[in-house]
């Protein structure tokens, strides 16, 4: 454990860090979840934006990297596409 007041500080401030990232990707997965499952139905599209907002306020507050939250979204776009060309 640390001993001087800022490495106790600094102690604090990352787990309540930790603790914000961790339900921000947890709000990201669910948001990703509902997307996937509502592929086939006219929901698709609405929960598609939603989720990509939610990966693009993640990768803006540093919760995501930025080619991460990219890729996220090119690979959501895609099942999009892919089912309506079906």
């Amino acid at each position: 454990m640390a001993n001087h007041k800022s490495a106790l500080k600094r102690a604090r401030q990352s787990e309540k860090r930790a603790e914000q990232n961790k339900s921000a990707i947890s709000r990201i997965k669910t948001f990703i979840k509902k997307f996937i499952s509502s592929i086939g139905s006219g929901d698709a599209v609405s929960n598609f934006s939603e989720a990509q907002s939610e990966i693009q306020k993640g990768a803006s507050k540093g919760v995501l990297h930025k080619n991460a939250a990219n890729r996220k979204v090119s690979r959501l776009n895609k099942m999009i596409k892919s089912t309506e060309s079906k």
